[in-house]
């Protein structure tokens, strides 16, 4: 599947700096979405090295930033007519309790409110794409995750890792029901979650230079390589045999690591009670409407 044009958020580094690194070397022009511009462009001059006739650019955002969220679509779409492929790779990991800008919880906010948001602007130059596609990244962190609708702004109790399961599970969810909702409305553009595995990244830094030296051994041991853990998003990007939905991961025991492989969640998760709640209140928080006709009333929902 050759794409013309991919947006990566958080391609800096990681599995997304690794599935930059993939697309460069098709030929797409990859456009590395990210928050700290002077490490995209560091990235993006170590992948150009490898793939000298390969074309990106570096572009700024911040995902714990609405503002900066329509900004970053706003200029795409002055220098691009369509998208083809936008992978909502980028995250937060177990960060002190912290509030974006907007007053969302850091982790729920940028993992999932901001890849919301960035989907919804982007869905009319993904229709105009060819063979479109979303993928956004989730984690084997959703199984312990749970959608608390009472204490989003973890005002109420905040713990890092249940907070960071929380947005892994929403991510899941998001993929899912966007992918239901295009296929309702009679749009191509499909939908599919990947998750990595437990992959040797910046993430496990846990806000510090290097990672602690207890996480180390962790690593030695049941990690796999940023390379490895970038596949399932590269097999749920390209595969023609997927038709949107899927949820992709390795095939190793716990689905740690291993070859990419589609993954069944178990039977509880994909709860449509929960699913189409998440929907409305992302909604409602982020501003952003998608052009759908609503499943129940049937009556148009305009753009945001």
């Amino acid at each position: 599947m050759s794409y013309k044009t991919v947006i990566i958020t958080g391609a800096n580094s990681g599995i997304g700096y690794e599935t930059a690194k993939y697309f460069v070397s098709t030929g797409a022009n990859v456009v590395m979405a990210v928050r700290d511009v002077t490490k995209g462009e560091t990235a993006k001059k170590e992948i150009l090295q490898l793939f000298p006739e390969g074309q990106m650019e570096v572009s700024y955002l911040d995902l714990g930033k609405l503002a900066s969220v329509h900004a970053f679509v706003k200029e795409f779409s002055q220098k691009n007519e369509s998208v083809d492929l936008l992978i909502n790779n980028a995250g937060v990991m177990l960060p002190p309790y912290t509030k974006t800008e907007d007053g969302f919880e850091l982790q729920f906010g940028c993992n999932h409110l901001g890849h919301f948001a960035l989907t919804g602007l982007l869905l009319p130059l993904l229709e105009r794409g060819r063979e479109s596609r979303v993928v956004t990244l989730s984690s084997i962190a959703h199984r312990n995750g749970v959608i608390d609708f009472e204490n989003f702004d973890g005002s109420k109790g905040y713990k890092g890792m249940k907070f960071y399961s929380q947005s892994k599970l929403a991510n899941l969810l998001f993929a899912k029901e966007l992918d239901e909702r295009l296929k309702v409305n009679g749009f191509k553009t499909i939908s599919l979650s990947a998750h990595p595995g437990i992959s040797s990244t910046n993430l496990f830094k846990i806000g510090k230079d290097t990672s602690p030296w207890f996480v180390k051994p962790f690593m030695k041991l049941f990690a796999q390589s940023a390379e490895e853990g970038a596949l399932p998003t590269i097999m749920a990007a390209t595969d023609l045999s997927l038709t949107g939905g899927e949820y992709i991961g390795p095939d190793g025991k716990g689905n740690r690591k291993g070859r990419p492989t589609i993954e069944v969640p178990q039977s509880n998760v994909y709860n449509k009670e929960t699913m189409e709640k998440l929907w409305d209140v992302s909604e409602q928080l982020t501003g952003i409407s998608y052009q759908f006709r609503t499943k129940k009333e049937g009556t148009e929902i305009p753009v945001g």
